[in-house]
């Protein structure tokens, strides 16, 4: 098979085609050389020998060699499942209130069951997930402009103070008084230790792990929460602390460690993402865009990964450029290497 100016690799996009993979549509097409016509990835025709195919970027490379669209899965249009998703998702953003998923499902045309599934599959969360997060985002950026912390939680949407305390707990690990004020009566334990690959930061609140980095000490941590109290972790501290420095060794590890970190819902589905890579394996920047229902949002992927706050747990050094280059690494491109060869001898 030859690729002439693919959006992804080779590899990747006959794995894609093979499997009808849906969530591809758009990243490319495939022209068959014997029927003279072009396909979007999911065309549910029978698939061609490997050597009659061609990977083209999109249509318009492939109507100029000479290629017509698809009558069956007509592959200039735009993907009813993807263009669905993307309805819902500016519907979220722009209301007050999240609609009832049956509401929601109606609006784009398609069963709240069968909405749900695809909703989740594209973007990594349930609608009501991903409302919650646009919430509580909300509810952040309030914060930085009222100066009443109450203004606050009903200019971010919320019906009462109640739940916004508990869903700003659940997301950011603290209240929103203490969010406002940098961590202030927030605890956080740390220590830094050893790893293969140098000394490792870890560190955590109450409800889960806020830091994991490389080369970096209490000061960073400082600067990182300048209002949170930070202390030394104790004996019990030691034990998350142990499951976190096995897995630069051993990413084969099945952990759920508990975490507590803050982002956007955006950031949330990147990460979600990221962690649903196989170990052994890597993704692009543009296949993370395109996992998330965003496939136009490649840079602000590349941010997402770049604001990841847990090295190693959230396993941002999997994803690579579409060339196939290393990419950027916050902690060196060096420990990327030697952290993918260790998981491709593990897969």
């Amino acid at each position: 098979m030859r690729a002439t100016a693919p959006a992804i690799d080779e590899e990747t996009a006959w794995a894609a085609f093979a499997a009808r993979d849906r969530r591809m549509d758009g990243r490319f097409v495939v022209a068959v050389k014997t029927t003279g016509i072009y396909c979007r990835p999911s065309c549910p025709a029978r698939r061609p020998r490997p050597e009659h195919v061609t990977i083209l970027p999109d249509g318009g490379a492939a109507r100029a060699e000479g290629y017509r669209p698809c009558l069956r899965c007509r592959p200039d249009d735009v993907a009813p499942d993807r263009a669905a998703v993307t309805q819902a998702l500016a519907l979220l953003e722009a209301g007050e209130v999240m609609p009832p998923l049956a509401e929601l499902a109606r609006a784009v045309g398609y069963t709240p069951h069968h909405f749900q599934r695809l909703f989740k599959r594209a973007v990594g969360v349930s609608p009501a997930a991903y409302w919650r997060g646009l919430r509580a985002n909300r509810l952040t950026r309030a914060l930085h402009k009222t100066e009443r912390i109450t203004d606050a939680i009903y200019d971010a949407g919320y019906e009462a103070p109640s739940r916004a305390y508990a869903d700003a707990r659940a997301r950011l690990g603290m209240t929103p008084s203490a969010w406002r004020n940098g961590g202030a009566d927030v605890t956080i334990r740390f220590t830094v230790t050893a790893t293969s690959l140098g000394d490792m930061l870890v560190a955590a609140t109450n409800k889960g792990l806020c830091r994991i980095s490389f080369d970096e000490e209490e000061s960073d941590l400082r600067r990182h929460f300048p209002r949170a109290t930070i202390v030394a972790g104790d004996t019990d501290f030691a034990a998350l602390v142990a499951q976190v420095v096995a897995l630069v060794d051993d990413p084969s590890r099945a952990v759920d460690l508990p975490v507590d970190v803050a982002g956007t819902a955006f950031q949330q589905a990147v990460w979600a993402a990221l962690r649903a890579i196989p170990i052994g394996e890597t993704r692009t920047y543009t296949q993370i865009a395109a996992a998330v229902g965003k496939p136009a949002a490649v840079r602000a992927a590349g941010s997402a990964c770049g604001d990841n706050k847990l090295a190693v747990l959230i396993p941002c050094h999997r994803v690579l450029r579409s060339d196939g280059g290393l990419g950027g690494y916050a902690y060196g491109t060096d420990r990327k290497t030697v952290l993918l060869e260790k998981e491709k001898r593990q897969k």
